[in-house]
């Protein structure tokens, strides 16, 4: 590790982190390397060794502060009086369309970012999904009538597995949408909010 303070350790990796998501939003996960990476930081590329091992260890901590942006989202929402299921349901997508790079990474990198990533590192990140699925949880506690501990399990167990598939059916390349014209398989992309608020209300039975 670097000789500086915390702040700059933290200012390092910030750096690091933001330059691996602006190259995500244009680029590939395959052509995206720690040479790219270095390139759109103000300091070299060996340095981000000092840092993280892998391109897979920056992506993890990128989808680390997704997770974490979404929890304050959700703790907003826990932190309000009582709530409807449709009001619930309509707070939950709106906090889920603010996240397209979380939902991005989810279907389509998770698998190879947490094998190519040291056991500390992913220990990290489960603790903030962890405290995810223990915000949502509290956003459940704030329904009116409540909902039995049984059924906030099956949400769980339900939503969470339903938020990493929202991705391909909002976004699609040129390759793909092609494919499926020519495969005349009739397919409409629609916004992450109306999928997730149509996939949740069922969810909660609205």
């Amino acid at each position: 590790m670097p000789k500086g303070s915390v702040e700059l350790t933290q200012a390092r990796k910030d750096e690091i982190i933001d330059a691996c998501a602006g190259l995500y939003e244009h680029m590939s996960f395959r052509d995206i390397t720690i040479k790219e990476i270095g390139r759109a930081t103000s300091f070299t590329r060996t340095s981000i060794y000092n840092y993280y091992q892998t391109k897979e260890e920056i992506f993890l901590a990128l989808l680390q502060r997704e997770y974490a942006v979404w929890e304050q989202d959700l703790c907003a929402v826990a932190a309000e009086e009582a709530l409807s299921r449709a009001q619930l349901a309509q707070a939950l997508a709106e906090s889920l369309a603010k996240r397209p790079q979380m939902l991005k990474l989810l279907a389509m990198n998770l698998y190879d970012i947490e094998e190519n990533s040291r056991m500390e590192r992913l220990v990290d990140f489960k603790r903030v999904y962890g405290s995810s699925i223990r915000a949502v949880e509290a956003c459940l506690a704030r329904l009116v009538p409540p909902m039995e501990r049984a059924e906030q399990e099956a949400f769980l167990y339900s939503f969470f597995p339903f938020v990493y598939g929202i991705y391909p059916y909002a976004v699609a390349t040129e390759k793909q949408s092609g494919a499926m014209v020519q495969a005349q398989v009739p397919m409409t992309l629609r916004p992450v909010c109306e999928i997730a608020l149509t996939g949740i209300k069922k969810l909660l039975g609205v």
